[in-house]
């Protein structure tokens, strides 16, 4: 047996057959039966002439069938694709060619979309269809995908599978088309999948993972889209514990509801990306109690800003809050010191930060943040940004550089700067939007803000803030600069305001820069 991320779920599944592992919606299916159902549907996938190494893309909101869809392609040793739901037409195009997608399953509220370019893509034969609640009917040839698993087996009888086996994410980033960043299993499994004991040393055989299985069962909710890696890494960490999952199945945000689902399903963890998340569930706690049995909110791929901290903090005082940091390029890499001033992070002892020469920087200085050991293959068909990312150094030593500016500080910790793809050069001075995001955010009148460099003639850039009020309320620039120059330098304050009525963000929830800085620099 080997790392492979369908016979880790099948030990596991072995072990605790009649435990609950997902809750979504009015879906509750114990590991058996989900183990069962995704075998369903891989024969089905295989009874239709797919092959091993071929990608399958799943474009639906989340829901148990996205589970049973991403573990069932394991277990074929297809490639699960995260098609992001909100894509149009030019978009999905992209993604199914650039995927070479040749299956592709879809909720049925997408197929006008799917109708739009599945003319274009002469690879892409085989449509598994969702039924949902929206009545959408499309001219597709598609199997409807409860009549596909129910005419086939529910057994275990598949070939061997390989640590090698694929796991691909694909990421939009904040610039450029989306690129999927390839996996081995058992590099994923390790950096990012909590490698059998989430927190400590992983495990050093499959089979150990059955020891790794919770004796007493705990709830996790996967806030995000299952398209995005934070639910997806969330998920599978939560599984692989042998505990139980709920997926967030709304399609709009109510965060009351949320709530009493915690109370409902008894969560215990509850996983979010940043503000965006963070900021409505805070605000549902003026008129409800906290729920009791939430212990740790943890948000990853974004940065909770200290207001917001504070405010959780202050609703929540027993729940711990923390900021988990990692990319798609790099796995889950480590968690903010609560004990440092700033966004300080502990991070793993694969990760640290190197200069140009490839070469750990000295204490104080400023690099790029690196992980060595579980990383990536690479960009599927990109070879330019392979070459860019995933970097060999004299030693041998191959480096995952996902972009982050970080500084080594002197008790161990690593301050993350931001993307240099981000950053506001004013007049030669090096500004990091998350850190004026934080400082804006702090604002009582401030709902959400995005930070962005807006043209300057005579700074080249200046900082530009583009600021979502909160109902009721609002400033103005000046008494936004004054509020931020107690928290950072005068030269990073905002020089220019843009308001809007509702701040535009990725599914997961990370600020869309293409979008605010567009905004910004608008002809007057």
């Amino acid at each position: 047996m080997h790392f492979n991320l369908a016979d880790l779920f099948e030990l596991v599944a072995d072990k605790v057959p009649d435990r609950i592992a997902l809750v979504a919606g009015n879906s509750r299916l114990t590991f058996a039966e989900l183990d069962a159902r995704a075998n369903r549907l891989a024969h089905a996938l295989i009874e239709r002439g797919l092959q091993p190494g071929q990608w399958v893309g799943i474009q639906s909101y989340n829901r148990a069938e996205w589970m049973e869809c991403f573990i069932g392609c394991f277990k074929a040793r297809l490639v699960p694709v995260n098609i992001n739901y909100r894509y149009v037409a030019d978009e999905l195009r992209y993604v199914f060619d650039n995927a070479d997608l040749v299956a592709l399953i879809y909720e049925a509220e997408f197929g006008s979309r799917v109708e739009q370019v599945i003319g274009d893509l002469p690879k892409l034969q085989t449509l598994v269809r969702l039924e949902d609640s929206t009545g959408a009917t499309d001219s597709l040839d598609a199997l409807d995908y409860e009549k596909l698993l129910a005419e086939s087996s529910g057994s275990r009888e598949f070939k061997e599978r390989s640590a090698e086996d694929l796991y691909v994410l694909y990421t939009g980033g904040t610039t450029g088309m989306p690129k999927g960043v390839m996996w081995r299993a058992e590099d994923i499994f390790f950096a990012a999948l909590g490698g059998g004991n989430y927190g400590g040393p992983g495990i050093t055989t499959p089979e150990a993972i059955q020891d790794s299985v919770s004796e007493n069962q705990v709830c996790s909710m996967a806030f995000a889209p299952l398209m995005h890696g934070n639910a997806q890494w969330t998920s599978m960490v939560t599984l692989f514990g042998g505990n139980k999952l709920v997926l967030n199945a709304q399609r709009k945000m109510d965060a009351v509801a949320l709530w009493q689902l915690c109370d409902d399903e008894d969560i215990n963890t509850l996983s979010i990306v940043g503000d965006a998340m963070a900021r409505p569930l805070v605000d549902a706690l003026r008129n409800r109690d906290a729920p009791a049995s939430v212990y740790a909110l943890v948000s990853g791929g974004a940065i909770l800003s200290p207001a917001i901290k504070a405010e959780i903090n202050e609703k929540m005082p027993n729940t711990m809050v923390m900021d988990s940091f990692g990319a798609s390029e790099t796995g889950a890499n480590g968690a903010v010191d609560m004990t440092a001033k700033g966004p300080r992070f502990r991070m793993n002892e694969s990760t640290t930060v190197i200069g140009d020469d490839l070469e750990v920087v000295a204490v104080g200085e400023t690099g790029m943040l690196a992980r060595r050991g579980h990383v990536p293959l690479g960009y599927y068909k990109d070879e330019g940004k392979t070459a860019a990312t995933f970097v060999t150094a004299a030693d041998g030593t191959r480096w995952a550089i996902p972009g982050d500016k970080a500084v080594r500080e002197d008790d161990g910790t690593i301050t993350v700067l931001g993307r240099g793809s981000q950053c506001i050069n004013s007049g030669g001075e090096k500004i990091f939007p998350e850190e004026v995001e934080s400082a804006l955010k702090g604002h009582a009148s401030v709902f959400d803000a995005t930070v962005v460099g807006r043209s300057d003639e005579r700074w080249g850039e200046h900082v530009c803030a583009v600021v979502q009020f909160r109902e009721g309320t609002s400033a103005n620039l000046e008494e936004l600069a004054e509020h931020c120059a107690n928290h950072i330098a005068r030269y990073k304050l905002p020089r220019s305001l843009i308001v809007v009525d509702e701040m535009v963000r990725s599914p997961s929830g990370k600020p869309d820069y293409r979008w605010a800085k567009d905004l910004a620099n608008q002809p007057a």
